[in-house]
């Protein structure tokens, strides 16, 4: 079974370590001098040129390179093209939209880091994670069968079936929207000399903060409506608690709280049935 990875940079590196632990040694595809370190570290086997030699094609690109990347290019008959996109819908309207001899599956890693690139890239980075993948109405199921296995050989231990819109309401909450709440609570001027005024209530919330613009602002976009609706709905709970503080209301302020928790318990309590 031969195997490439188009993308080599935090995700897609980290796809073709962990596919090194297991017994595998993929080609790869980018930019020559992230091919060079990444043949010369041993994580590629070589630079993939004709696509058409492989069996599977993961592709770890930007949501429109991906989109480009697999309509423009040929792969061979059967072949299965698995993208790791964060977001499905916009993607999967147009591959499925052209003639094709392969098997597209649209699928997404839930990891990551807040870091970017090859030189991040991880073999562990899978270990312990989910992986969802999208069933269109002519997903192969053949090829989600070998995924599954792929997949779990890579470390992911549960994954997740949906459909494309499914996947890109959930994620504009349980991602999306978290970048942004993040990315948008470090310009308070009070994070000004915050130094010794920190502890992990403040690393937890700025973590992400440091989204790479050139990336995400694509992402964000071509899911616009879902994180819309998720902003205007955080925004709506929160003039709840502004509104308790600001009338000297403390048992509405209680009860908020109480109410936040309850709803915390409950969602772990499910997370670990």
């Amino acid at each position: 079974m031969k195997i490439m990875v188009a993308g080599l940079g935090l995700i897609g590196g980290s796809a073709a370590k962990a596919l090194r632990r297991a017994g595998y040694i993929a080609d790869g595809w980018d930019r020559d001098n992230v091919v060079q370190s990444a043949v010369k570290e041993g994580v590629i086997g070589a630079k993939a040129e004709n696509f058409e030699e492989y069996d599977i094609v993961f592709v770890a690109l930007p949501p429109d390179s991906t989109v480009e990347f697999i309509c423009k290019n040929k792969f061979s008959q059967g072949a299965i093209v698995a993208d790791f996109c964060g977001v499905k819908h916009e993607p999967e309207e147009k591959i499925c939209a052209i003639k094709r001899n392969f098997r597209y599956v649209g699928c997404h890693p839930m990891a990551g880091k807040e870091v970017s690139g090859f030189c991040n890239s991880d073999e562990n980075l899978f270990d312990g994670a989910s992986m969802i993948i999208v069933r269109a109405k002519d997903t192969d199921a053949a090829a989600v069968e070998t995924l599954e296995h792929l997949y779990r050989e890579m470390g992911f231990t549960e994954i997740v079936y949906c459909d494309s819109e499914y996947h890109d309401k959930k994620i504009a909450y349980t991602s999306q929207l978290a970048h942004i709440v993040s990315n948008a609570y470090v310009k308070s001027p009070t994070a000004d000399g915050y130094t010794g005024f920190t502890g992990g209530s403040f690393q937890d919330m700025t973590r992400i903060a440091g989204v790479d613009e050139n990336v995400w602002t694509r992402l964000y976009f071509l899911n616009r409506k879902n994180i819309a609706d998720e902003l205007s709905g955080l925004i709506s709970r929160l003039k709840k608690y502004q509104q308790a503080l600001e009338n000297g209301r403390e048992d509405e302020l209680y009860d908020l709280l109480k109410e936040g928790r309850l709803r915390k318990e409950k969602l772990d309590k499910e997370g670990k049935n």
